[in-house]
């Protein structure tokens, strides 16, 4: 096994997001989404876990400095949240950590996972693994500018730089170099070739050992693991191994297993949330997004997989489908299709 290369970090960062006893935002998390972890969807899924940490989608450092769009907007009903990054100018990541923290962001995360053509392009995502010094001084610029916490979101390796070693040493460098002391590490190794986007979350075997193996070797930092988590059941398995747990395309097609998070992982007793009562917490943030020229379908298109595995689940879904997308389509919509499931239970 190669040599332990435990990095202390004297720069512990003491921001406290939460107001549960020994509670870790880190502990359980929404992975960033391109296309889906909008601020609609996080507002939602914020409804159904308390304490669940959420991440934007990805946003480049360019599009937030020369961007004609506000990339950073958000309700302060989604914390806690933090904010994913993708760039690879430590000076361009500075600035926009600064800004995010400016305006309330709970993390600033940078990518080193994305392993799309276009990421590669821009020289970020998970190219950068290749180019560990580079990472920590990217991490070191967000860390010098701000003093919420700078994250990592990384890949087990790519393309044929995939061995145990390659990866401690891209940690390693990280950590003491950038003062990185908080890794999320998706099981799978990216091919920054020959494979989709999509490909890519599926085709690399997952590798649960070597990230349980790089948390023992690396006892000083938070690690969280992502990958293939499809239940609360495996989110707890992994937990007696690692700090965090990271879910990502499940939690968004079936986001009623959120609903026991703050109970079952964050041990915070109560009561789990009603999804009927969910889909009618939402009516007041609907309407104020309608009132600003938002679409329906635009906020119900995450809200499709709700009630899975509830009778009335498929006649739900097909009717936000078929008529959310309407001109004039209110909350009479979401009145409708949830009649098709109240009268099942």
């Amino acid at each position: 096994m190669h040599e332990n290369k435990e990095s202390h970090n004297p720069h512990q960062n003491s921001v406290n997001r939460g107001k549960t006893p020994g509670y870790s935002p880190s502990r359980f998390s929404i992975a960033p989404m391109l296309d889906w972890t909008d601020r609609h969807c996080r507002y939602f899924l914020r409804l159904l876990s308390r304490h669940t940490l959420l991440y934007t989608e990805m946003v480049t450092t360019g599009a937030i400095i020369h961007g004609k769009g506000d990339y950073l907007a958000y309700s302060e009903e989604e914390h806690p949240l933090a904010l994913q990054l993708g760039g690879s100018d430590p000076q361009a990541l500075a600035q926009c950590a600064k800004l995010a923290e400016a305006r309330g962001y709970d993390e600033v995360n940078l990518n080193v996972g994305c392993p799309s053509d276009r990421v590669q392009n821009g020289r970020f995502g998970a190219c950068l693994m290749g180019e560990a010094a580079l990472v920590a001084d990217c991490v070191k610029a967000m860390r010098d500018a701000v003093l919420i916490p700078v994250t990592v979101k990384t890949r087990i390796g790519i393309d044929d730089q995939d061995s145990y070693p390659f990866l401690c040493d891209f940690v390693g460098t990280v950590a003491e170099q950038g003062g990185c002391d908080t890794f999320i590490i998706h099981a799978r190794k990216a091919w920054l070739s020959g494979l989709s986007p999509k490909e890519n979350r599926e085709i690399p075997p997952l590798d649960y050992p070597r990230v349980y193996q790089l948390k023992r070797d690396f006892p000083g930092l938070t690690m969280s693991i992502n990958g293939g988590i499809k239940s609360l059941e495996e989110a707890k398995a992994h937990l007696a191994h690692m700090d965090g747990v990271m879910v990502g395309r499940e939690a968004y097609q079936n986001p009623g297993i959120l609903a026991a998070v703050d109970r079952e992982i964050f041990a915070t007793g109560g009561v789990d949330p009603d999804p009927v009562a969910v889909v009618r917490a939402m009516y007041p943030y609907i309407e104020r997004e309608l009132s600003r020229g938002c679409y329906l379908g635009h906020i119900t298109r995450h809200m499709l997989g709700l009630f899975q595995g509830i009778p009335g689940a498929r006649q739900w879904r097909r009717y936000l489908s078929e008529n959310a997308h309407k001109a004039g389509a209110d909350i009479q919509v979401l009145e409708q299709a949830l009649a098709l499931v109240a009268d099942k239970r």
